[in-house]
């Protein structure tokens, strides 16, 4: 028996907390996908050179940092397919520690 929900199985596959945290991970990750991918559109939008474009390319380091333990976290360890996708330049997945 269930110590949350009294008459209800421990192992019936009704975890409807487990349910919650994993609608909180996707919605999470979601976010954290849209967040890096604003930040590369901008500094995708500033040439190398232009003037703002060193703290675009903090940003944007920042937000693919966080996106990828965001990934991590929902058990996605591996990130070639999103680097392609996302078209992540360089410089960013150097600040990341990428070679």
């Amino acid at each position: 028996m269930s110590t949350m929900w009294p008459g209800l199985p421990a192992d019936s596959g009704l975890d409807l907390l487990g349910h919650e945290i994993l609608a909180e991970k996707a919605a999470a990750l979601g976010k954290a996908g849209e967040k890096a991918r604003l930040a590369l559109a901008g500094l995708k939008a500033h040439p190398e050179g232009a003037e703002g474009r060193e703290a675009l390319l903090k940003a944007a380091a920042e937000a693919v940092h966080a996106y990828f333990i965001q990934r991590e976290l929902c058990g996605f360890r591996r990130h070639d397919a999103i680097i392609r996708e996302y078209e992540i330049p360089r410089a960013v997945l150097a600040r990341l520690g990428a070679k």
